[in-house]
């Protein structure tokens, strides 16, 4: 008999919990989208009582995206339930997911909870998360690492209180594939009314068996995988997503009737634009998504792929839409040549943005020659993540900086704050390090930059550059920005402003 794996998608919740991860709401809804055109049966779209920003992600996910269920998570407490449900009521099918820890160690040094009230927490907060809607589901928090009876003892009441899904989470990626998966058995066994629910697995990626686990989860009854688009989230990471997905796909006659509906050819496009939007790169020898997934150097292996794919290639490139040679466009390319390679790409643009995008494709083809599908893939994920005006307290006015093997580099930045002129000088070790400590001398010295990436987009001298700032305030908390440019100090200096841009907002917010 045909069993479906039911593919729940927390890359707008758990992914974005990876460091260094930050979404813009209109960043959020655009990977929504693309989740629901990946087919993704649940789109867990945020935290609502977490922070202003990820309501208003879960009410406009809820709002614009159909087809998908879409869930809101929430703590066993009754203003987290109903904060979730004012973000989810709009939506055309929603979840209320909320969990509580269930393990000895979080219940004594987290909680201070007998077992007995945890049990009566979960219980209420089903009850009452039913009196919004019927699809709920619960999460005994640490449950790989919980008493296995115990464990049964909160899933059998939480069935009894409503729950419609029971998701097993591994949060801190501590099981192995046997043990979990004799874990998930052990639930059917001990608790019959557990094949009248879904029981569902979330499983971290620590020890680097967040799939496996996964697997062997679903080998003995669990029919949901809870994951993330290219695995990313807190610390090693989510299941990913594409490798569950191939892996039922690919090996049909190891799992059988298992099967999922992801429409697989939507993959590719998905991993690039959370990749592209998140800043969060794409390891080369990442399976299935990577670069080098369908590359082969070796001469043996490239004989082998040409006399015949099968013998180096156990899937096609093409079931995972993968795009193949770049495209190239140049400064005679016309706006629909451009708007086809952004939207192919998963960038659902209005049309505002198509023309934006198309114009800088135009002035940067004036200057390069040729512009590749990736050249402009980055500029349509710049124009996308670029801040409103209310949220855009900082611009730039002007910048120097000089620098060279017997001067220390020295930057002076005149910025626009909140309406008022200011300028700010700093130096550093580089001419980055100086634009950023002018920058945060004029905005706030105690933002530290953290982390400082930079990529070619493409080969060449004249490549775009793609600049990815972390910044940390003096709380800890972390924020990103991004920016591209042909001038690698001009990229490096509109990323650290859309960062302090960022912290600002942050700052306000939690005045308010």
């Amino acid at each position: 008999m045909s069993k479906r794996v039911i593919i729940f998608d927390t890359t707008l919740r758990d992914g974005e919990q990876s460091p260094g991860a930050s979404l813009t709401i209109n960043e959020k809804l655009i990977i929504a989208k693309q989740l629901a055109k990946l087919g993704v049966d649940v789109i867990e779209a945020g935290f609502p009582i977490a922070s202003e920003g990820d309501f208003e992600a879960v009410k406009l996910v809820s709002k614009n995206v159909k087809g998908s269920v879409i869930c809101g998570l929430a703590r066993t407490m009754p203003q987290d339930i109903d904060r979730a449900w004012e973000a989810l009521k709009d939506a055309e099918k929603a979840r209320i997911h909320m969990f509580i820890a269930t393990s000895q160690i979080h219940r004594e040094k987290k909680l201070r909870k007998s077992k007995e009230e945890v049990i009566e927490m979960a219980t209420e907060s089903i009850k009452r998360a039913k009196g919004y809607t019927g699809d709920v589901e619960f999460s005994p928090e640490d449950a790989a690492r919980t008493d296995l009876d115990y464990m049964c003892d909160v899933v059998r009441e939480a069935i009894a209180a409503g729950a419609t899904t029971i998701n097993i989470p591994d949060t801190v990626g501590y099981a192995q594939p046997e043990e979990f998966g004799q874990r998930i058995k052990y639930i059917f066994k001990k608790i019959p009314e557990a094949k009248d629910v879904v029981i569902s697995v979330h499983c971290h990626n620590d020890l680097g068996l967040a799939v496996p686990n996964s697997l062997a989860a679903v080998q003995n009854g669990a029919l949901q995988v809870e994951c993330t688009v290219n695995g990313i989230g807190e610390r090693a990471g989510n299941c990913s997503m594409e490798e569950v997905v191939m892996n039922l796909k690919t090996r049909k006659d190891f799992f059988g009737d298992f099967h999922c509906n992801v429409n697989t050819k939507e993959i590719f496009k998905t991993s690039r634009l959370v990749s592209s939007l998140t800043g969060i790169a794409v390891q080369r020898n990442k399976a299935i998504v990577g670069a080098n997934a369908f590359a082969h150097e070796a001469g043996v292996h490239q004989h082998g792929v040409i006399s015949h794919k099968r013998t180096y290639e156990i899937m096609n490139p093409e079931d995972i839409g993968w795009v193949g040679t770049n495209l190239v466009l140049g400064k005679h390319s016309g706006r629909h040549a451009v708007e086809k390679v952004v939207r192919e790409m998963g960038y659902d643009v209005k049309e505002e943005q198509v023309d934006e995008i198309a114009t800088k494709v135009k002035e940067l083809a004036d200057k390069k020659k040729e512009l590749t599908r990736d050249d402009i893939v980055a500029i349509a994920s710049d124009v996308v993540g670029e801040l409103s005006e209310e949220e855009t307290k900082i611009q730039l006015v002007d910048f120097q900086i000089t620098t060279g093997n017997k001067t220390r580099p020295t930057a002076t930045v005149e910025l626009q704050v909140n309406g008022v002129r200011k300028v700010g000088q700093g130096t550093g070790v580089g001419p980055v390090d100086a634009a950023s400590a002018a920058i945060r001398n004029v905005v706030d010295p105690k933002i530290k930059l953290k982390e400082f990436k930079l990529k070619a987009i493409t080969g060449g001298t004249d490549a775009l550059a793609d600049v990815t700032v972390r910044l940390e305030d003096e709380n800890g908390n972390i924020f990103l920005g991004d920016a591209i440019d042909q001038d690698v100090i001009m990229a490096s200096v509109l990323a650290l402003i859309k960062g302090m841009n960022r912290a600002l907002n942050f700052k306000a917010s939690a005045l308010n």
